[in-house]
């Protein structure tokens, strides 16, 4: 059997001190992965992000039984370098350390040698093949050397490793290998898409008897669970699985968001509001749990817009400020501020924090667009700012790049049609020449019309 290897570091891309945005996933594929499988070992990747940073039984096990580790301590991730300072107060040898050229490590770590990658413009690695090998060398280094890579071990006289039964590790390697076998089958399910994704996740939990009891699985599983049934529209299905959840993990946060999120959807968006906002008035906003709130609230409005309610305005200011607060809790996260300024140009009056927050957007927006692994919403955010700043070539070329992103769901074009809709709509209600809108609106819906037809 190879040994396990755990990979401590960031998901997806996110910038460094110096403004940099980082694609960690193309580190770990480009660098992690092949260097840890040359070496022969087993790798398994962190799963924080995905459990919304809460530090869980398995994740203590992994950090403790693996037999080796890798940290990237490129930027200041706090779960990264708590979980590195457990693996050192744990294990005083086979902990690898990376991170990119120029990074700036903290004092304590300074005295520690971290194998360094350097980095494009785009934020994958340049050097991938050559940073990959010196890795695969130390780590083969690990499993012959007995000196101590620890700063802790290095530094405390006498200190002593915890014994770890072997029988522990038995039964952890065994579960480990269930987790990853269950995630690569979630992953194959959310790839079908639709019914037919919804039907794969149904039947894994048919007949897979620890899905059938959701309240003693590792956290990273239920999560992941929950996220599948959301890329294949299963609102009801999450539901179902939050309520199955250890009590433990129905409050974490990221839980809590989904289970929201799935009871919008599912038009009991009274029982979502009151969930999001206990959860701002304990943690504070956030980009995505207000913009799940401000999600409950727009849908309240162009309801109340459909049905000519007096409550409409009052929905729309309440969508409004959640929106905006969420982006000013973090404003790289693009999704709040495009929905804040947009909902800003169905007021009735203009409201001035439009002038001040649009170019923030767009600079936010602008960053992840042009990253190679950036998705339709990206592009989609580009083209409403282009819409709304009425610059008619620049909403043509982020159409044009936006159609060419999305090849899958028609949906994500008729979401984007919808909301250029209603911002082509008020201005004409204001007498102003929005007609152009109305092209790109049809541009959209043939790129819809072609993906359900199988064009």
């Amino acid at each position: 059997m190879k040994p396990f290897c755990f990979v401590l570091m960031p998901f997806g891309s996110k910038p460094d001190d110096q403004g940099r945005i980082i694609d960690f996933d193309a580190i770990y594929q480009e660098i992690i992965a092949p260097a840890v499988d040359k070496a022969n070992l087993d790798g398994i990747r962190a799963d924080e992000e995905h459990v919304g940073g809460a530090i869980h039984k398995p994740m203590f096990e992994r950090l403790m039984l693996c037999e080796y580790a890798i940290a990237d301590l490129t930027i200041a991730n706090p779960n990264v370098y708590y979980e590195l300072g457990i693996r050192h107060a744990m294990r005083p040898r086979s902990t690898v350390l990376l991170n990119a050229s120029g990074t700036r490590l903290p004092f304590d770590l300074a005295i520690a040698r971290a194998t360094p990658y350097e980095l494009g413009t785009d934020g994958r690695p340049t050097n991938a093949a050559e940073a990959a090998a010196r890795i695969t060398e130390q780590l083969v280094k690990l499993g012959e050397i007995t000196t101590a890579d620890s700063p802790i071990f290095q530094l405390v006289d006498g200190l002593k490793p915890v014994d770890i039964a072997h029988l522990s590790t038995d039964v952890f390697r065994e579960r480990a290998l269930y987790s990853t076998d269950i995630k690569n089958r979630l992953k194959a399910a959310r790839d079908l898409k639709g019914q037919a994704g919804r039907d794969a996740l149904d039947k894994m939990i048919a007949t897979d008897v620890d899905l059938r009891h959701l309240a003693t699985v590792d956290a990273g599983i239920v999560v992941d669970l929950l996220i599948s049934y959301r890329a294949v529209d299963g609102y009801q299905q999450m539901v179902d699985v939050y309520e199955r959840a250890a009590p433990e993990l129905k409050h974490v946060t990221i839980m809590q968001e989904q289970y929201a999120f799935a009871l919008n959807r599912l038009k009991q968006g009274d029982k979502a509001e009151a969930i999001l906002k206990e959860l701002i008035e304990k943690r504070g906003a956030s980009s995505e749990t207000n913009g799940i709130l401000g999600r409950v609230y727009k849908d309240r409005y162009e309801q109340a817009l459909e049905t000519k309610s007096i409550r409409a305005n009052g929905e729309l200011s309440r969508a409004i400020d959640a929106y905006a607060a969420g982006f000013e809790a973090d404003w790289r996260d693009a999704y709040p501020g495009i929905n804040a300024v947009s909902l800003m140009e169905m007021q009735d009056k203009p409201d001035p924090r439009q002038k001040d927050m649009l170019p923030v957007v767009r600079y936010s927006a602008l960053r992840r667009a042009r990253l190679p692994g950036a998705d339709y919403w990206d592009h989609a955010t580009m083209l409403e700012l282009a819409v709304l700043a009425n610059d008619v070539e620049e909403a043509s070329n982020w159409l044009s790049s936006a159609v060419a992103t999305e090849r899958d769901e028609a949906w994500k074009f008729e979401s984007t049609k919808k909301n250029l809709g209603l911002i082509r709509r008020r201005r004409i209600s204001r007498g102003e020449d929005a007609e152009w809108i109305a092209e790109v609106e049809n541009e959209l819906q043939d790129a819809a019309d072609r993906l359900k037809s199988g064009g």
